[in-house]
């Protein structure tokens, strides 16, 4: 029975080769000359660190532009709350997101459900495997979800026939 997989991945190695550019950006520009800002990378969590909130959303134009231009799909960030450290100086956690979040999960396999086609949608871990008689009506599902989820990067993958 034919079938495939929503899911959603980040290339670790391109995020790591971005922040790499970002650093070396930010450590080489003249406005940031003396200054302590910087991004760490722990795990799939990014911590941006700057003087003030107008450094610190420079080092995130930096960062975005230097993932866009690696491939990165930007829509996976989700950036945490500006913190206070020490005297000025500010922080912000960036998770990197990866795999279908079980309300995604829920609203993706409810809109194949109610578009009537003859598919089966269903929860497999951090992804949704979707499975049909026939190619066509699988494409047909790619097409609407596609079209009804823009806010969060998928991917479709393991078609299989």
């Amino acid at each position: 029975m034919p079938s495939f997989d929503i899911v959603s991945e980040v290339n670790q190695v391109e995020v790591g080769n971005a922040l790499d550019q970002a650093n070396k950006e930010v450590s080489t520009r003249f406005d940031f000359k003396g200054s302590d800002a910087r991004i760490e990378h722990k795990d799939k969590v990014l911590t941006l660190f700057a003087d003030d909130d107008f450094k610190l959303s420079q080092v995130t134009d930096i960062l975005t532009a230097k993932l866009t231009k690696r491939g990165v799909d930007i829509r996976s960030l989700k950036y945490g709350d500006v913190e206070k450290i020490s005297g000025n100086k500010v922080k912000q956690a960036i998770t990197v997101r990866t795999g279908v979040e079980q309300e995604l999960s829920k609203k993706i396999v409810r809109v194949i459900k109610d578009s009537k086609l003859k598919v089966q949608a269903s929860i497999q871990g951090d992804a949704v495997r979707v499975t049909g008689a026939k190619r066509d009506e699988l494409q047909n599902a790619i097409a609407l979800v596609k079209k009804s989820i823009t806010d969060f990067p998928l991917q479709f993958s393991n078609f299989r026939d």
